[in-house]
């Protein structure tokens, strides 16, 4: 990598321009600036630091707090950049600057939170006398700021801190290694069919597997990527068990293969540097370090939680199982269901019991229309409207823009970015990225954010169908987008999703229930050649089999959430995370015909940074939220209830992390949740269950 100076005025780091105060110009990134741009940034940043440390004048909320919200901005439009190219335009020379950036980031995030001269100041503030006078969110600003230095070390010793730095910059070179060996696993893994093996798949999956094939360069074959979107249709409908299995194999395997790509010594690596780092800190576990700023307060409470669900999943699983054995057998199969048999058999039990094949389904479900009809949803709800924009910059040609705009001022309010499609390096699943939040702290900024999926592109110019569960994450990851422009608040690090991680999933998830609705069903769910909505019948169906298999998907999240739980939990041992993920799955009882849905050595929500790390519990803690919320907009008559829209748009939606989410939650209902709605949700049993609360 050549080494070279870029000044402040570069593109990728200059204020940007252009209308909406300003748009990303991803016409401008060049990959190869990235490393001294981040080096002129970062100095830029600790230059501003150091003055609002080295202030003469008395600590005050305006020239301490609210000045670190104003600075370091070249330095966080970069970040956007990068963040974007490493996740979506993924090559080798960003791979490489990668390498150097993240412990370039991470010594940098370590000299601020260290940085006493700045701590004093913040604690002047958060101990002094004028601290009551603030305004609430200003108080929780002050408070979140002065936690947010003691958890980071700023009290250690120099000792202490340079241990925690070196800590800190070894975990950053790991993350970045365990990403680009699940990215390699998941474009260097193919499995290959034949013509004979297609049989019960759907045409629009054998013609992604050819399109697949002709960019692997075999245009006579078939190919089924390694990645979740294209195995999962393989594993649902193709006939051929011995293709289910390869495919299976290949796809939980990844990171786990033995080669340069294993993660396993990586993990255990990360888990002992945690371990450490918690200890150094004062924590018990890097568990319990990681769930005190969050809802649930404690691991006990969100292992609680897991525990009162975990049985009543198992118990229901293996009634699924029963279900499909008897199917098999009832065939002729003469075999034992295993996990690569689970989705496939799935399938033919839901037609045998509520005469539902999700391939009549899937014609209804064009992502085009279904971007529609949650844009429609969301103007219904929100009062807001999706305008299309052109020639605004875009990283590359699949990606378009829309701006929002509120229906009560006729003003743009934000934009929302679109990426759609499955590429060669841009990793897999589907995510919301925010370009910039929303703030009021220095002028009117409107938020920019994105959602990003990977569905196969069709090269036939026909609609793109989609599963019924990718037109959920579609909604879902929309909800995140929501989130994030309808922010409503002064400051940038209090705006949209910087909310605690198991609160920052019920946004996303309630969204999900709009898709089902027969308001977005009858308008949006249209059948790509005739244009006839779904029948209602159809419709009918699919919400009969609303808690179809919940079985299966709470376990296979639950082994997930679980196994992060417990591995954070074990403390300062070495873990062979093989070893590890084999006997506490056993422990649990899970059963063997269902597989983690992240496996350890690919579970890149804990491994790939610190993000979900005893935290992927939170998507079962948000889904309790989630639940009761729902029963909402049930008890006001339904989905489209405009006033009970209205209190979620100003309790959650438009709140950010101005309160205490267990006080945003009570704010839309009125009290506390009650978890029971979980369980009605997934059709399991009720008892006693513990409470979410986060009191």
């Amino acid at each position: 990598m050549t080494k070279h100076a870029v000044a402040l005025d570069h593109p990728m780091l200059a204020p940007w321009a252009g209308d909406y105060g300003g748009l990303p110009p991803w016409d401008k990134v060049n990959v190869a600036d990235f490393v001294p741009a981040f080096e002129t940034a970062i100095a830029a940043a600790e230059a501003e630091i150091g003055a609002i440390a080295a202030d003469p004048a008395k600590p005050t909320f305006e020239n301490t707090i609210a000045a670190l919200e104003k600075q370091g901005r070249a330095l966080t439009r970069l970040g956007t950049q990068f963040y974007v190219f490493d996740s979506t335009m993924n090559n080798d020379a960003m791979q490489e600057a990668s390498k150097v950036v993240y412990p370039m980031l991470a010594a940098y995030s370590d000299r601020i939170s260290q940085n006493e001269a700045l701590f004093r100041r913040v604690e002047a503030i958060y101990k002094g006398k004028g601290f009551k006078k603030l305004k609430p969110e200003q108080k929780r600003l002050v408070e979140d700021n002065y936690k947010t230095f003691v958890r980071n070390g700023v009290n250690l010793d120099e000792a202490g801190k340079k241990r925690l730095t070196e800590i800190n910059q070894r975990l950053a070179a790991l993350y970045t290694n365990f990403s680009q060996n699940q990215l390699a696993d998941e474009e260097n893994y193919v499995t290959w069919a034949t013509k004979a093996q297609l049989k019960g798949l759907p045409a629009a999956v054998v013609s992604g597997m050819k399109d697949a094939a002709k960019a692997k360069g075999k245009p006579a074959g078939y190919a089924v990527l390694n990645t979740r979107s294209a195995v999962e249709p393989v594993l649902t409908y193709a006939d051929d068990r011995k293709l289910r299995e390869q495919v299976w194999r290949t796809f939980v395997n990844r990171g786990d293969n033995g080669g340069e790509t294993d993660n396993n010594k990586i993990i255990t690596e990360i888990l002992k540097l945690r371990a450490e780092r918690a200890s150094l800190l004062g924590y018990k576990t890097h568990a319990h370090w990681r769930v005190e700023p969050q809802m649930a307060k404690t691991p006990e409470a969100a292992m609680a939680l897991m525990e009162s669900v975990w049985p009543k999943a198992v118990a229901r699983a293996k009634e699924e199982v029963a279900d499909m054995q008897a199917i098999a057998d009832k065939e002729g199969a003469k075999i034992k269901i295993a996990p690569w048999d689970y989705r496939y058999y799935q399938e033919k039990v839901r037609k045998a019991k509520y005469d539902l094949d999700m391939n009549e389904v899937k014609p209804y479900l064009q992502l085009e229309k279904l971007r529609e009809g949650m844009m429609w949803a969301a103007s219904e709800l929100y009062g807001i409207e999706f305008q299309p924009i052109d020639n605004v910059p875009v990283y590359h040609p699949d990606v378009r823009v829309w701006k929002v705009v509120d229906r009560s001022t006729g003003a743009a309010s934000g934009l929302w970015y679109f990426d759609p499609y499955a590429r060669e390096g841009k990793q897999s699943g589907a995510w919301m990225n925010e370009y910039r939040t929303q703030s009021r702290v220095d002028g009117d900024v409107l938020p920019i954010v994105s959602n990003n999926s990977n569905f196969v592109k069709t090269t036939d110019g026909k609609p793109i169908l989609i599963s019924w569960d990718d037109a959920e994450t579609l909604f879902h990851e929309f909800g995140h987008a929501l989130h994030g422009l309808l922010s409503n608040v002064t400051y940038p690090s209090q705006a949209g999703t910087n909310t605690a991680t198991d609160f920052v999933e019920f946004p996303s998830q309630i969204n999900e229930h709009w898709l089902s609705t027969p308001e977005v069903l009858s308008k949006f769910a249209v059948h790509y050649e005739t244009g006839e909505p779904i029948p209602q019948a159809l419709v009918d169906k699919i919400k009969a089999t609303q808690t179809f298999n919940q079985g299966f998907a709470t376990v296979e999240y639950l082994a997930s959430a679980l196994v992060d739980m417990k591995l954070h939990l074990a403390g300062a041992v070495d873990i062979d995370p093989d070893k590890f993920e084999k006997e506490t799955l056993a422990a649990l009882g899970m059963p063997e015909e269902i597989v983690m849905r992240h496996r350890t050595p690919q579970f890149g929500h804990i491994f790939s940074g610190d993000g979900y790390s005893a935290g992927y519990y939170s998507y079962l803690w948000s889904d309790a939220l989630t639940a009761d919320a729902a029963e909402a907009f049930v008890e006001a008559g339904g989905f489209f209830d405009k006033a009970t829209a209205t209190r979620f748009k100003e309790c959650i939606l438009s709140a950010g992390d101005t309160k205490d989410q267990a006080e945003q939650f009570r704010c839309f209902r009125g009290r506390d949740v009650d978890t029971t709605a979980l369980m009605r949700k997934r059709g399991f049993p009720i008892d006693a269950a513990p409470a979410a609360s986060g009191k």
